[in-house]
């Protein structure tokens, strides 16, 4: 490796620096320079300090982040796809213990829905059944409701019943007839329905 500022020649040896060469030149360029650090100087040098300082607090700065990160590394001992491993484990882990809640919560929800319907059907009853309630108390709807429905008279009236021919036609054929009732032991039914 080649040293700053010092040229080698192919021997081995030191080859002679410019200044040697020329001496002139060298010792006013030196003096130039001088002049010039006399005058911008200590700008300079704080310039140089500050960006040294910089260099040295980001090289401080990667150099604890990867100590960091390779420190909790050593610490746990897993390489990135342990890590990832691990994360996935934690992340299903946390899945499932949201998952339960969250099922009874959306079927509760469901529940609450069905019970409101419910609770609205049965405020719709109460109110059909408080009208009802507020026409009977009129003493001539239920005279008209016993008389429409028992049959009731008033004493020294004269009941007549109508029959109309649909009615009689109601009576001679009683709906759909049920079967007869089966006689004898199941078993025996059971045996008959096999034979044949």
């Amino acid at each position: 490796m080649a040293e700053r500022g010092r040229a080698r020649t192919r021997r081995g040896g030191r080859a002679p620096s410019s200044s040697a060469r020329r001496p002139e030149r060298a010792r006013r360029d030196s003096a130039a320079r001088r002049d010039s650090s006399r005058r911008d100087g200590p700008r300079r040098d704080i310039a140089r300090r500050a960006a040294r300082a910089e260099g040295r607090r980001a090289r401080l700065r990667r150099g604890l982040s990867a100590t960091r990160a390779s420190g909790a590394a050593r610490v746990l001992g897993l390489s990135n796809t342990r890590r990832a491993a691990v994360l996935a484990i934690v992340v299903c882990a946390l899945a499932f213990t949201i998952a339960v809640p969250l099922r009874t919560y959306v079927t509760q929800r469901s529940e609450v829905s069905v019970e409101e319907q419910k609770r609205e059907r049965l405020q719709d009853e109460v109110a059909q059944l408080e009208e009802r309630k507020a026409e009977l108390a009129d003493p001539a709807q239920v005279e008209a409701e016993a008389r429409r429905r028992l049959r009731y008279v008033m004493p020294g009236e004269t009941p007549y019943m109508v029959q109309l021919p649909e009615d009689k036609q109601q009576a001679q054929n009683p709906g759909p007839a049920q079967p007869p009732a089966p006689q004898g032991a199941w078993y025996e039914q059971l045996w008959e329905n096999l034979r044949k």
